[in-house]
């Protein structure tokens, strides 16, 4: 789960340091306070997408971190350990400049940004407040089943699947159209592979070489001050060494009780005088074992510019050289082999539909058999969101035509009242039903999802009431087998949290920031005064948010 955040001059906050801890914790502050900014904050660290304006006005960059304790995530330890970074925690960190550039590091090592969305989808799932709003894209209906259902992978062997056939079919289509331009096709890449064989950039071989060119160059320069730097300590006319030795004779013979007082000092003459001797004799022999070497200097330039020339003909940088060339000798390959022959491509192109038929049919059941217990448990959840009347269903129906996630198309409909039928949810007309129809499918979804630690932002907005006061009760539900961060306007959800963050925005002078806190039992019951009454607290609101917190924190026990 996540234990720490971390937020360094990020839009308006200019440090803040966030312990965060398991249960439910409810985020709250007034409209524009800055509640997103922690969301986007942790979403930076998630990989998302990163521009100058996240940087706070007048800093120099935004830097952020993230925390999380993945012992009970052996998948997220399985990642790390197969890119053999340290597996006992994790540590995401994000740094974004004021020029708009982005670096990420993965437990203290450079890592990119695909690698930070790559880890995150094991470590945390957030359920934005436009949700709702999603669930109007039959594509998501299909995407929630299989996450529901548990077959994701096998969805994405199947899409790789599809993928291979289609790739197979369009080269087979390619050859039989264009068989006679193939030879004229195969003359530049073989030309170009050529080329860069002849080229032969070993991996690693561009760095070294702009490496020892500058050694190189600067290498009588370098000579010339060693030398230098040699005489000062050791030579016929006064280097440092014999300088030091005429203080020491200067200072052994002394009588009296000034020799003692300096004895301090003579050790520290005879020390220096050690150094400098090791450092002259390191000196000289640096300067007696190097050679100028202008013939192997003028090689290495000469490749380094064979190099460039190369790179800027084929309009690439040069360290993306060996990837062209690996790219190049794969579409010369593909022209030039075997797989070209029609026959044997079409063979192919069968083989593979028919493995994908079957694995899609075996999927498809899958679905169906998901479809009803999925459908189940959202009900369950709208009963208890005072939607008990109401019907719902995940339809699953046959595409006709192939997709590279199956053969189905799947829709939710729902009837809210007995007797009507079930229609699309795009046809539900009251946007308080669609909101928590939407939280009853996110509830189902995060129950069965095999991360710990989930965030939920607004989603109980269009929510009031009683039905609130139920939402709360969901997600603390949630929260007491994990971890539920939920972003909330409302107090009856906020009351059943187990912890409770306060944002709010301070002004000072010219400046605006943003803080955040963990609230005392005082403090909570101030915020829920706020949620309920406004600016304004009365003796009336404060007992009214009392005597909600602690109805709710008995329920806890």
């Amino acid at each position: 789960m996540l234990v720490q955040l971390a937020i360094r001059d990020y839009a308006i906050v200019d440090s803040l340091d966030l312990e965060l801890h398991g249960g439910m914790t409810a985020i709250t502050g007034e409209t524009g306070a800055g509640k997103s900014i922690l969301l986007g904050a942790l979403g930076l660290c998630l990989g998302e997408r990163a521009d100058a304006g996240s940087v706070r006005h007048g800093a120099e960059r935004t830097d952020l971190s993230a925390r999380f304790d993945i012992a009970a995530l052996p998948e997220a330890r399985a990642w790390l350990a197969e890119r053999e970074l340290p597996n006992d925690d994790c540590l995401l960190r994000r740094v974004i400049t004021a020029t708009g550039r982005s670096k990420a590091w993965i437990n203290g090592q450079p890592a990119t940004v695909s690698d930070l969305k790559s880890l995150g989808e094991y470590l945390i799932e957030i359920h934005g407040q436009h949700a709702h709003q999603a669930l109007l894209r039959e594509e998501t209906h299909l995407r929630l089943l299989d996450d529901f259902a548990g077959h994701a992978n096998s969805v994405d062997e199947l899409s790789a699947l599809y993928r291979q056939w289609q790739d197979t079919r369009r080269r087979l289509k390619r050859l039989s159209e264009d068989g006679e331009e193939i030879q004229a096709r195969r003359q530049l890449p073989r030309y170009q592979v050529e080329e860069l064989d002849q080229l032969a950039l070993a991996d690693g071989e561009l760095q070294a070489l702009e490496e020892e060119q500058e050694r190189l160059a600067h290498a009588e320069e370098t000579l010339r001050e060693a030398q230098y730097a040699a005489e000062c300590c050791d030579n016929d006319e006064g280097g440092a060494l014999r300088l030091l030795t005429q203080a020491t004779q200067r200072l052994g013979p002394l009588p009296g009780s000034d020799r003692g007082l300096l004895a301090e000092v003579l050790g520290m003459l005879n020390e220096a005088h050690i150094q400098i001797e090791e450092a002259a004799r390191e000196l000289h022999r640096f300067v007696d074992t190097t050679e100028l070497d202008p013939e192997r200097l003028a090689w290495v330039e000469e490749r380094l510019g064979e190099v460039h020339r190369i790179a800027r003909k084929h309009h690439v940088m040069p360290e993306e050289l060996a990837g062209l060339h690996q790219r190049l000798r794969g579409e010369l390959e593909n022209l030039e082999g075997d797989e070209h022959d029609l026959e044997s491509l079409s063979t192919e192109v069968e083989a593979l539909r028919e493995r994908w038929r079957q694995e899609a049919k075996v999927i498809s059941e899958a679905r169906r058999e998901a479809a009803a217990r999925f459908g189940q448990a959202v009900q369950e959840q709208m009963a208890f969101l005072a939607m008990g009347k109401a019907t719902f269903q995940a339809q699953v129906e046959s595409r006709d035509t192939p997709a590279p996630n199956g053969l189905d198309n799947v829709r939710f409909l729902i009837s809210a009242n007995p007797g009507q039928p079930a229609r699309a949810l795009t046809k539900v007309a009251s946007g308080g039903e669609l909101s928590r129809i939407s939280l009853a499918i996110q509830v189902v979804a995060a129950s069965h999802s095999t991360i710990p630690s989930l965030v939920f932002d607004e989603v109980d907005v269009g929510i009031s009431g009683a039905t609130a006061e139920i939402v709360g009760q969901l997600l603390k539900r949630l929260g007491e087998s994990g971890q539920v961060m939920t972003v909330t306007h409302l107090p009856q959800v906020a009351a059943q949290a187990h912890q409770h963050l306060h944002i709010e925005k301070q002004a000072h002078e010219e400046t605006t920031l943003t803080r955040m806190a963990l609230l005392d039992t005082s403090g909570r019951v101030r915020e829920l005064a706020r949620m309920l009454g406004g600016v304004t607290l009365s003796d009336r609101t404060l007992a009214h948010a009392r005597e909600m917190l602690d109805a709710s924190q008995r329920a806890h026990h």
